[in-house]
């Protein structure tokens, strides 16, 4: 199976980060690949062998669908690890840096898109992932 890659800095602490991240409340703010979608509901019961599931959705009601997980690594502040409902595999690495971290998230790709929509798709949410955090936890010059 073939993994992706894709990565991103953000201007904010790792531990802020993190939070954001797992928070089923701050989920809901940026778990959307474009504009015209949104994620509705977010539960999260972060620890190995707990479950995540974001609903996301078009604006428009016109299609939907639940992203599930179920942890299998967490080492606090450094790196998260889950299996989808699908058995593909992620990983997300947070590398800190004094006053900034590196996010790189590693997955298995799937068969039925193109690699290059599904890593366009995982990085629109990432970008979307750093705006919020940078926005809303950002140090304002």
């Amino acid at each position: 199976m073939e993994k992706i890659n894709i990565q991103t800095s953000i201007n904010v602490r790792v531990e802020t980060i993190w939070n954001a991240y797992t928070s089923a409340e701050d989920i809901m703010q940026w778990n959307h690949a474009a504009e015209d979608w949104h994620c509705t509901s977010s539960t999260n019961d972060l620890r190995i062998g707990g479950k995540f599931k974001n609903h996301m959705e078009a604006k428009d009601g016109s299609a939907g669908f639940d992203f599930v997980g179920t942890y299998t690594a967490l080492d606090p502040f450094k790196r998260i690890a889950y299996d989808m409902a699908d058995g593909r595999h992620v990983e997300i690495h947070f590398d800190s840096k004094k006053s900034s971290t590196d996010v790189s998230i590693i997955f298995d790709a799937e068969s039925e898109n193109p690699i290059e929509m599904q890593r366009e798709g995982w990085r629109a949410i990432l970008n979307n992932f750093k705006s919020y955090v940078e926005k809303t936890y950002g140090i304002l010059p």
